[in-house]
């Protein structure tokens, strides 16, 4: 069994241009994101040890929103997903795990929680 350091932002909210339906594809829609990394952390951290040894929950931020390309249309928010765990991927060697939350807040009509999980493994 191997340590395992998860990295999490839960909650973030983002427009994105998403959908299906004509009434969704012309508008950004606003979505709720939470994100869970897994990353291969050092052998211990000491109380100086540097960011360098974690990950900055701004690059986990930054991957679900400025590091979505601007006026590109996600057909699906699996798109969305999937382009938020290749961005982590890209950015880090360490994450080998990216667990990928969203919520179409706009189509919620009694606060329920409409949306998908996607899980991608570094291959």
């Amino acid at each position: 069994m191997h340590d395992l350091l998860q990295l999490q932002v839960r909650d973030f909210e983002v427009q994105v241009l998403t959908g299906v339906y004509s009434e969704e594809t012309h508008l950004p829609q606003p979505l709720r994101i939470s994100m869970t990394v897994d990353m291969i952390p050092p052998d211990h951290f000491a109380p100086d040890t540097p960011l360098s040894a974690s990950k900055s929950y701004l690059d986990l931020k930054h991957a679900a929103s400025g590091a979505l390309p601007p006026g590109v249309h996600f057909t699906l928010i699996e798109g969305v997903a999937d382009h938020i765990a290749d961005t982590l991927f890209t950015g880090d060697s360490r994450i080998q795990r990216v667990q990928v939350e969203i919520v179409k807040l706009a189509i919620a009509e009694a606060d329920e929680k409409i949306g998908i999980t996607l899980v991608r493994y570094r291959k």
